[in-house]
Order: structure tokens, then sequence, then C-alpha cells
């Protein structure tokens, strides 16, 4: 469930040691830097919406985020049971809502094995990677509330 507060302050951040945070700072035009456990990514625009077409844009990094934790559970189910992880791969395609508000209408994502995977262990692998985290979140939402700071 999404709570908007555009009056609201800020809503305080989880005090549990274990919240994960990220921020996100404008760069230039349509394009954003996001910073997480030192890392930075960036998101812009294609050209064609107004960006510059830098970097992925944030919808684009949303399916990612869902194709590469199929990959890694996928990938950690190959390594748990000794098998080669070499070759695999996930492909994954999104269509947008033709109708309000903005999102993504439907994603589909396919795993491919690495070569050499045992017929008995397919079916083992696609449950395993059809259970990862961000597929979990999608299927229970998280509560998200969006406010400003004072």
């Amino acid at each position: 469930m999404t709570h908007t507060a555009p009056d609201a302050a800020a809503p305080a951040p989880p005090s549990a040691q274990d919240v994960h945070r990220l921020e996100v700072s404008h760069v230039d035009g349509d394009a954003y830097a996001i910073e997480v456990r030192g890392h930075r990514l960036l998101v812009d625009q294609p050209e064609d919406a107004g960006g510059q077409d830098t970097a992925p844009t944030p919808t684009e990094l949303f399916a990612a985020s869902l194709a590469s934790c199929v990959a890694f559970y996928a990938g950690r189910y190959l390594h748990r049971h000794g098998l080669d992880r070499t070759g695999l791969r996930v492909r994954t395609a999104f269509t947008m809502s033709t109708d309000r508000p903005a999102r993504i209408d439907a994603i589909h994502v396919t795993v491919l094995p690495p070569p050499g995977l045992p017929e008995q262990r397919r079916a083992a692998l696609l449950a395993v990677a059809s259970h990862c985290t961000v597929h979990n979140t999608l299927h229970q939402p998280p509560e998200i509330v969006i406010g400003l700071e004072p």
C-alpha cells in the first residue's frame, strides 16, 4: 500500500538495526544518482522522453532488480547442488500499462539454465528462482509512505 502526504512531514524511518538505506540525488536534467552501500548507480530517461539517455530508467532498473534477484537465487541453487553456474542467464521483458496510473502491466522472466543442467533439476531450479526476495515482495507488497522533510 502506498501513502502520500504532500503537506506532511517526512515519516520517521524505522529504527531497527536491519534497515537498509539509500539516497537519490539530482545530477543533471532527468539524471539522478543512487548511492547505496558505497555503490553508485545512475538513472535517466530516454531522449524521446526528455532525458539524455545516459543510464537506464528507474522502471528498467525495477525490472532488472527482479531479473537479477531471480538469477541470484538460481545461481545459489546451482552452487548449493554442486552444479556449474557458467552460462546461467535470465531474460526479462516488460510492458507498460496503457491506462492510468503509469505502471508496468506485465513482466515475463525466463531463466536460461546453464548447459548440461540435469533434467531432474529443472523444476527445482525454477521453483527456487520463483521465490526470490523481489518476486516475493511483489506478491506481498510492503507499506510505502512518501513524505516531505520539514
